[in-house]
């Protein structure tokens, strides 16, 4: 497999032992905004809510479903949002996802074609801003990276800067198949809504 895909390559999700991948993660790390005082000194921090959401489609590319921090697990449970962080890092960087989505494609509804990631910025904080932003999406489980095989430093990007919302990749299936297509676009979205509206109309 492919590890690390650039924005546009796709996989297949067969692994060279033939075996198919059955859990993935997407993982958001990012670190609350330092505020600037009096003359560049002691701000404080400014605490930073980002929000990865996951669209789930049929193959008519109708929307079955979105999880995201309210609505935390889909219905067939194979989606599941470990929960709402509100404020980023505030003590720099600890090395560990902030907010996480798992997917077990062995529970799947058998109806859901495209599974698609989102990130959006809850408060309108500009990407570039947001220290140590960045996303991985690997096989495995929260507490152990198997594999991890696209990875988007947002903070560093400069295509990300000026943006508030992005669209990091969709899983979908073709003859029973399930493959990945490795996105990592910002969108001109402010709100989830529109940013899954742009997938719907783009992406799927």
């Amino acid at each position: 497999m492919a590890i690390n895909l650039q924005k546009g390559q796709r996989i297949s999700l067969e692994k060279t032992d033939g075996n198919k991948l059955q859990n993935i993660c997407v993982g958001i790390n990012w670190g609350a905004i330092e505020k600037k005082g009096l003359f560049g000194f002691g701000g404080g921090k400014e605490a930073v809510d980002l929000d990865a959401s996951c669209a789930l489609y049929d193959d008519q590319k109708r929307l079955l479903e979105v999880v995201y921090f309210g609505n935390l697990k889909s219905k067939d449970q194979a989606v599941r949002h470990s929960g709402d962080d509100l404020t980023g890092d505030m003590g720099g960087d600890d090395g560990l996802d902030n907010e996480v989505i798992t997917v077990d494609f062995s529970r799947l509804n058998p109806a859901v074609n495209h599974v698609a990631f989102v990130l959006n910025s809850f408060r309108g904080q500009d990407f570039g801003d947001i220290p140590f932003a960045s996303i991985r999406i690997y096989e495995g489980t929260p507490k152990r990276v198997t594999e991890i095989f696209a990875k988007y430093d947002i903070a560093n990007g400069a295509t990300f800067k000026g943006h508030v919302s992005m669209v990091m990749g969709v899983f979908y299936k073709r003859n029973g198949e399930w493959k990945f297509n490795a996105i990592g676009e910002p969108t001109r979205d402010r709100k989830l809504e529109e940013t899954v509206k742009t997938v719907t109309q783009n992406y799927l």
